[in-house]
């Protein structure tokens, strides 16, 4: 499995920015109000990027430690914090769209909306940081015997 790389998660945020720029396009073109974020969300998301990063310190702990890994449970703390990183990086999108929404029009939005909607696109960047912390904690040393992409698997002398 590779890491996650940047543009992975800069579409979800591109994709996330333009998801909630349609919706609210949508929302008051029929006369509806405007997706405003709870304020539970961004504190959800903090805690799920503080479980990312507590699942992996026994990972990291024991390949630090020299101590056998299970590789089951790396993986999935990996797959766990891969999933986060993405899902961080696009609710962060989807905050920073509802600010361009929110900005863009002639009436002032309130203080109250406003702070929910900072909150969210920082938590989701909070996310993303603990996610690719936890995808780095959860990194295997490779064995002396896996074989490099391309080799034959034949000695040296071939």
């Amino acid at each position: 499995m590779r890491r996650t790389g940047p543009g992975i998660l800069i579409v979800a945020a591109v994709l996330g920015i333009a998801a909630d720029f349609g919706v609210d396009s949508a929302l008051t073109a029929a006369g509806r109000a405007t997706f405003t974020p709870a304020i539970t969300l961004p504190i959800l998301l903090v805690l799920l990027g503080a479980l990312a990063v507590l699942l992996a310190v026994p990972v990291r702990r024991a390949v630090r430690g020299g101590q056998p890994t299970d590789p089951f449970r790396a993986v999935r703390t990996a797959v766990l914090a891969k999933a986060s990183s993405i899902v961080g990086a696009a609710v962060a999108g989807f905050a920073g769209g509802l600010a361009v929404f929110l900005l863009t029009r002639p009436t002032s939005p309130s203080v109250g909306s406003l702070t929910a909607i900072i909150a969210t696109a920082v938590s989701g960047a909070i996310l993303v940081a603990a996610a690719l912390v936890a995808e780095h904690m959860c990194t295997i040393p490779k064995d002396d015997d896996d074989e490099q992409p391309g080799s034959t698997g034949a000695g040296p002398d071939t």
